[in-house]
């Protein structure tokens, strides 16, 4: 793979008139290959409890996006129009994936590991990483290159959010046993730690401040660049009122999300998924 990596590195610094089209079709080809089978990843867990970035991989799936051309992608009697060389990804039986009929789509270049169920309509886009168990329930988006860990429950109309540029930077990461409730947004390389429960509603972004009750302390991404939410949190939406005078004689508040406690036996007899629906 340091072949390709290195090949990558180099087509990704010419200017689109010197990309040689042919060659960086053929190298999208391979690394989306090795997306799918989960051989490489945009991120992966380090051996301290940390992420480490792939910024190669970013590169090549924007090398993709610059070589690929417009083509008719219609079918069914609808209508698309995409890049040729991003068509969805085909599964098989043998994937042992559980996609329901109803409109749900995964591009190809994403992982999509034995034992996952995908409830339509879903999407699941280039880069992204899903683990075994988890379930990406009706209207959920994964976006590009976000890492969902095992047995994790991204509920109705949760988003997901892609993160491909700039290349260095964490895609949103989502580690194993997680709840995120129903329309919740994960946005800008949050990363929310194993078993963390997101109830619904909850907005985590890079510029969130994060109230955690029984810690009494406020969560920010302004020492280390990047939203954390610890293992076990129960985060719920909350609110804090608006210190301009103004905004208080009308009442306004701003939206907050607040650590309430963390996991107990109750949590997590609530958040257990039915091992009926696998």
């Amino acid at each position: 793979m340091s072949q390709l990596q290195t090949r990558i590195e180099e087509l990704f610094a010419l200017p689109i008139s010197e990309l040689p089209i042919q060659e960086a079709n053929a190298l999208f080809s391979e690394l989306k290959g090795l997306l799918n089978s989960g051989q490489i990843r945009s991120a992966q867990p380090d051996n301290d409890g940390g992420w480490q970035v792939n910024a190669w991989v970013k590169r090549g799936i924007l090398l993709g996006f610059r070589a690929g051309q417009l083509a008719d992608a219609s079918t069914g009697g609808f209508s698309f129009f995409d890049k040729e060389n991003l068509p969805m990804r085909s599964l098989a039986i043998q994937n042992n994936v559980r996609l329901v009929p109803g409109g749900s789509a995964i591009r190809d270049g994403a992982y999509v590991a034995p034992g996952v169920i995908c409830m339509p309509p879903m999407y699941i886009n280039i880069g992204a990483y899903v683990d075994e168990g988890s379930m990406v329930d009706s209207h959920a988006l994964v976006g590009t290159c976000a890492q969902i860990g095992r047995r994790v429950h991204l509920s109705a109309a949760a988003q997901i959010g892609g993160v491909l540029e700039p290349v260095g930077a964490n895609p949103v990461i989502i580690e194993d046993d997680v709840l995120v409730g129903g329309n919740c947004g994960v946005y800008e390389g949050t990363i929310v730690r194993r078993r963390a429960v997101l109830a619904a509603g909850v907005v985590l972004t890079a510029s969130s401040r994060v109230y955690d009750i029984p810690n009494q302390r406020i969560l920010s991404s302004a020492e280390t660049g990047t939203l954390e939410i610890p293992e076990g949190a129960v985060v719920i939406a909350g609110s804090r009122p608006i210190r301009d005078e103004w905004a208080q004689e009308q009442g306004l508040s701003l939206s907050t999300p607040i650590i309430l406690k963390y996991r107990d036996d109750k949590t997590d007899g609530r958040t257990a998924i039915e091992s009926a629906l696998r």
